[in-house]
């Protein structure tokens, strides 16, 4: 992270894609580490622009978290809230605001409604 905060975006997601495979040969493709260094890689695609890149590992990501931790998990809504952001910043409102509720739902059920992650979301 500190590559990123530094500004070397290319830098960072060489090292970012270099944890992924090691996670993803260590792991297999579809654990839930996987998904973090996934998600990782996309917020690093996206903050350079590369929204179709992002989005392909956001969605990679959100399913792998379905698959391994179910659709209610806290790791799911992460992953929505994610790709939800994703398609806001690129004006795509009508396919961001039926995640960001999922996303809501779910922390709402699993965390409570006082959590820090519900009352910020």
């Amino acid at each position: 992270m500190e590559l990123y905060r530094e500004g070397r975006y290319a830098e960072a997601e060489e090292a970012a894609r270099a944890c992924l495979a090691i996670r993803e040969k260590a792991l297999g493709p579809d654990h839930p580490v996987v998904a973090i260094s996934v998600n990782n890689v996309a917020g690093l695609l996206r903050s350079q622009g590369d929204y179709p890149g992002a989005r392909q590992l956001y969605e990679r990501g959100l399913a792998i978290n379905e698959k391994a931790l179910g659709p209610d998990h806290p790791d799911v809504a992460t992953s929505l809230n994610n790709l939800a952001l994703l398609l806001q910043q690129q004006g795509e409102y009508p396919g961001a605001r039926p995640l960001y509720e999922r996303s809501l739902a779910i922390r709402e059920r699993a965390l409570g409604l006082e959590h820090r992650f519900t009352t910020s979301a």
